[in-house]
């Protein structure tokens, strides 16, 4: 008789849009959340013969998700998550791992109008632009009763350089059309993951909000003072002022598609259009390159999945 054998499973609840109001007086802090449950464990029978006795059902997954944001409140995406992992796989016989996936929707204050005030920007970098409001901060815990594996990243964070990147020098067959170019725009939509080296067991866990902060800010720092000459290097050197910036983080991916940037033919108009004298572009919308690649510290072990942040 042929016997057939159960392979990976999970379950759980999934997108619990979570929006958690602290007063503080008259002033009100928000956290948005949305929170992803996927248990494992001996669940076995209840793919063989329907038995539900080792199953804690996803409703209850749901409601705890919303009890735990009532009862602990949520500091940060990372510590809400740790809360949610160790309490499904510590007080839940059954079940032996847990990964809860959170993305968080950053809200920011409406400043009332007030006199005095001035624009404050930048004096050295005047070239590098992002988009407000778009990015989409991301925590994934996955925890197995012993250690946790805690990682961090964001989406959506659209960037742009008007200037300092070229792309030259490429290969080219009888299919190659595309030019040379010595002063172009770059501009590409940010998403990545980077995994921390705190496993639960020291109980001094990073501050994830600073954490967070800081590699958001040496990534977008890194991709501003880079003189680029393909998306690869950009990439990379966002990567390693990372690594070098933060001893919490281990490993760093980024998924990075190029959003290009082409210079307007207006030559049948009798007009110029270079890039030294200010150029109008067209900004397509796809195809597009996609870069994707991981950096690590020498001696780590890549433990990201490559799939969590491509197409």
């Amino acid at each position: 008789m042929t016997r057939f054998v159960l392979g990976q499973n999970q379950y759980g609840k999934a997108e619990n849009r979570v929006v958690k109001v602290t007063r503080d007086g008259d002033t009100h802090h928000i956290k948005d959340l949305n929170v992803s449950v996927a248990l494992s464990g001996d669940m076995e029978e209840v793919h063989r013969s329907g038995s539900n006795a080792n199953v804690l059902p996803t409703d209850t997954t749901k409601n705890t998700v919303f009890a735990f944001a009532k009862e602990h409140g949520i500091d940060s995406a990372e510590d809400f998550g740790i809360k949610l992992a160790r309490h499904f796989v510590d007080d839940t016989a059954p079940i032996h791992r847990a990964r809860i996936r959170i993305e968080e929707y950053s809200w920011e204050r409406i400043e009332t109008s007030k006199g005095g005030a001035r624009f404050v920007g930048a004096d050295e970098i005047a070239h590098s632009f992002v988009r407000k409001g778009q990015e989409t901060r991301l925590a994934q815990i996955t925890y197995d009763g012993h250690g946790i594996q805690v990682l961090s990243g964001f989406k959506d964070l659209t960037v742009l350089n008007t200037t300092n990147s070229e792309f030259w020098g490429f290969l080219k067959d009888k299919y190659t059309t595309l030019q040379e170019d010595y002063d172009r725009i770059l501009a590409t939509t940010v998403s990545t993951w980077w995994r921390h080296n705190w496993d639960g067991i020291d109980s001094h866990a990073p501050d994830w909000d600073r954490s967070y902060a800081g590699v958001r800010k040496h990534a977008l720092q890194a991709f501003a003072e880079t003189y680029s000459y393909s998306l690869q290097q950009t990439l990379f050197e966002m990567g390693v002022r990372v690594l070098n910036s933060r001893d919490e983080v281990d490993e760093i991916r980024f998924s990075m598609p190029n959003k290009h940037h082409f210079r307007s033919d207006l030559s049948p108009f009798g007009i110029e259009n270079e890039a030294k004298d200010g150029a109008v572009y067209y900004a397509a919308d796809r195809p597009y390159g996609l870069i994707e690649a991981t950096i690590l510290r020498d001696g780590a072990e890549q433990l990201i999945p490559v799939d969590m942040t491509n197409l």
